[in-house]
């Protein structure tokens, strides 16, 4: 009985060594995607407060959606001018990586 009591122990302690390094990738892994996941949410509502403090763009008329730095927007402005103005203020908000704007179309 000694002998299967210590045979069990030691793999218990064999899958506990090797299972803490696993389990802490996964935790790290989890938070890194929670911290990316705050940081596209605070690049989103920063570009989004800065579009409607702006007057010369309708930041109701912009969508901006941004997903691991890259900052998606969408919608209509009323002139070629405000949609290079978007792009560069959104391009301005820390942690943006880069600016896609293909779907921001001018009225004018």
């Amino acid at each position: 009985m000694k002998t299967l009591t210590r045979k069990y122990a030691g793999l218990v302690v064999l899958t506990a060594l090797l299972g803490m390094p696993l389990t802490y990738a996964v935790a790290n892994e989890t938070v890194d995607e929670i911290q990316e996941a705050v940081t596209d949410t605070w690049i989103t509502s920063k570009v989004k407060s800065t579009f409607l403090t702006d007057t010369n763009i309708d930041g109701t008329a912009v969508h901006v959606i941004t997903n691991d730095g890259v900052v998606t927007l969408t919608g209509e402005v009323s002139t070629a001018a405000d949609r290079d103005l978007a792009i560069r203020t959104a391009e301005a908000i820390k942690g943006v990586k880069s600016v896609m704007a293909k779907d921001l179309k001018a009225k004018y």
